[in-house]
């Protein structure tokens, strides 16, 4: 059986260390693939951009900074708060993008997703995330 949990939240493209733009993105884990994290960013536009990189990658950074190459995330402090900055890389870009150290990326574990499941929800039916975060993603998908 297939679980599919996502969240959806809203992400700080930073354009200088003064200027930061939202952007909606969604953030998802897939039973499937459980040693990844699929985010989607401009889900409002009509062309939403898919990246998917490891879970343990977003855990890690909100402690310390980790990660090469296409992703890299570490903690840091924009206007006096918490936040985790996320650096992606792309032959078509790069993009810095900041979320609020409150963001729990690990609440939604392999392990709830299994107790949504367990709990006898349709695993076809994508499911809010009952925490207060979710994992998000490496690679362009």
């Amino acid at each position: 059986m297939r679980t599919v949990v996502e969240r959806e939240l809203e992400l700080k493209l930073v354009l200088s260390p003064q200027r930061r733009i939202p952007v909606p993105a969604r953030l998802g884990y897939v039973t499937d693939d459980p040693y990844a994290v699929h985010v989607t960013f401009h889900i409002d536009s009509a062309h939403p951009v898919h990246w998917t990189f490891a879970r343990d990658l977003l855990v890690e950074g909100v402690f310390r900074p980790c990660g090469r190459g296409d992703v890299r995330v570490w903690p840091a402090k924009a206007e006096g708060r918490g936040v985790v900055l996320v650096a992606l890389s792309s032959p078509d870009g790069d993009a810095l993008l900041e979320a609020p150290a409150a963001t729990n990326w690990t609440s939604c574990s392999p392990s709830e997703a299994g107790e949504v499941r367990e709990a006898g929800e349709d695993p076809a039916v994508r499911t809010a995330c009952p925490g207060s975060g979710c994992p998000a993603g490496r690679r362009p998908a």
